[in-house]
C-alpha cells in the first residue's frame, strides 16, 4: 500500500525538492493531476479552502485533462502562477504597507497584467520589499495617472519600510528616487 500522497508531498518537500518538482513526482506516480497538486499545496500548510480556490483557478487550463510527461511543466507553470506560494501572516505596519500600495497602484492610472500577477504573489508572501522596488521602478501612466499621489504615497511606503528592524539597504537608494519624483511632480 502506498502512503498517501500528502505524505509523499511532505517528505519530497523535507528533503528539498521545490514544490513544482514534488507536483511532478507525485502527478508522475498517481497519474492523477488535481490530487497531486492538492497534497502538494496541503503539504505547505496552505489552508483547506485556499488551495480549492487556486486549484479552480487553473483546473480547466492545467490539471483537467492530464498528459503522460508534461507533470516537469505543469508543476513549473502551477509555480509560476502562485498556486504554490505560502501565505504569510502579515502584522498591522505590513497590511499599512499593502493599502498604501493600493493607493499607489491605482494612482499609476493602469498596470500591466504581468506586474499585477507579480505584485500580488508578492503581497501573498509578504515580499513587499520586492513589491515595493517594482513599483518605484514603474511610473504613472501619463494620461491617466496621478504622479503627484503616485510618489507621495511610495515616499510613505519607503519610510514605513525603512523603519522596520534591519531594513533592506536598497529602500533608501528608492525612498531618495521617490522623494525627488514626488518633488519633480508637485512643480509641475
Amino acid at each position: 500500500m502506498q502512503p498517501p500522497l500528502a505524505a509523499l508531498a511532505r517528505h519530497s518537500l523535507a528533503r528539498g525538492s521545490t514544490a513544482a518538482e514534488t507536483y511532478a513526482l507525485l502527478a508522475r506516480r498517481s497519474g492523477k493531476p488535481l490530487p497531486a497538486a492538492r497534497a502538494v499545496c496541503l503539504a505547505l500548510d496552505i489552508p483547506l479552502a485556499e488551495t480549492t480556490r487556486r486549484l479552480n483557478d487553473c483546473y480547466d487550463a492545467l490539471l483537467a485533462d492530464p498528459r503522460p510527461g508534461v507533470e516537469a511543466d505543469t508543476g513549473e507553470l502551477l509555480e509560476a502562477l502562485g498556486v504554490f506560494d505560502v501565505p504569510k501572516r502579515l502584522d498591522a505596519r505590513e497590511l499599512a504597507v499593502i493599502d498604501l500600495f493600493l493607493t499607489a497602484i491605482d494612482a499609476m492610472g493602469g498596470i500591466r497584467a504581468g506586474h499585477q500577477h507579480g505584485l500580488g504573489r508578492w503581497f501573498t508572501t509578504g515580499n513587499l520589499i520586492t513589491a515595493y522596488l517594482s513599483l518605484v521602478a514603474a511610473h504613472p501612466l501619463p494620461r491617466t495617472g496621478d504622479p503627484v499621489q503616485y510618489w507621495t504615497t511610495l515616499v510613505q511606503v519607503g519610510e514605513l519600510l525603512a523603519a522596520a528592524p534591519h531594513p533592506d539597504t536598497r529602500i533608501k537608494y528608492a525612498l531618495t528616487r521617490c522623494r525627488t519624483n514626488a518633488t519633480r511632480a508637485t512643480t509641475t
